[in-house]
């Protein structure tokens, strides 16, 4: 009797889609995306028409319909995304996954509360937690976020935004480059550090 060796399946690579900044990635029913660069940001609309963002996703993250619940939304990118689809029951931390877009959801609620310069405060320690990266500087955000962006994420306005971050940049907390991209040079110890929120 012939004895054949058996023959490994072939593994199926998920397919990698790419998407540019500022296109909106489709977000289908009982579809996942697993973000493996870039990054993205989750909106709705309030009932005047005002953007609300619920989340920040980026590389390592999980978004989609499965997910949020929330009707109507879409997914932006803030940045060149490259990510793969799957089904939401193919996800092993799925649990775990749910509680982080609740915690996230949860955290950017909180900061619409309050005044507007601790809200973006918040806003910014909270970016520098989930995004930052250390520079010889200060932590440099690696996300290119317009003064509208912020705004819509603290509920406030563009112009009010701008004069903040104005009065911000000339305290010395941080610093703004023509790029877009925001470094934080808040000094250890401060009350804004002190605050920390689940950064997913």
């Amino acid at each position: 009797m012939h004895q054949f060796a058996s023959t490994p399946a072939p593994v199926t690579q998920p397919v990698v889609y790419q998407f540019k900044r500022r296109e909106i990635i489709p977000l289908q029913k009982n579809t996942l995306w697993h973000f493996q660069t870039g990054a993205a940001r989750l909106l709705t609309l309030s009932e005047e028409g005002a953007a609300i963002t619920l989340g920040f996703w980026g590389a390592g993250d999980f978004a989609g319909q499965p997910l949020i619940g929330i009707q109507p939304c879409e997914l932006e990118c803030l940045m060149d995304v490259e990510a793969f689809r799957l089904h939401y029951e193919q996800c092993r931390e799925l649990p775990q996954v749910t509680m982080d877009h609740l915690h996230q959801m949860q955290a950017l609620i909180r900061m619409r509360q309050g005044n507007i310069p601790q809200r973006l405060q918040l806003l910014l320690t909270w970016l520098g937690q989930k995004f930052g990266c250390p520079t010889e500087g200060g932590q440099l955000i690696q996300l290119r976020l317009t003064h509208q962006e912020l705004a819509e994420t603290v509920g406030t306005t563009r112009v009010t935004v701008t004069r903040l971050m104005q009065d911000l940049e000339q305290q010395g907390s941080l610093y703004c480059s023509r790029r877009q991209q925001i470094i934080l040079r808040q000094p250890p110890g401060s009350a804004a550090e002190i605050v920390s929120y689940p950064t997913a």
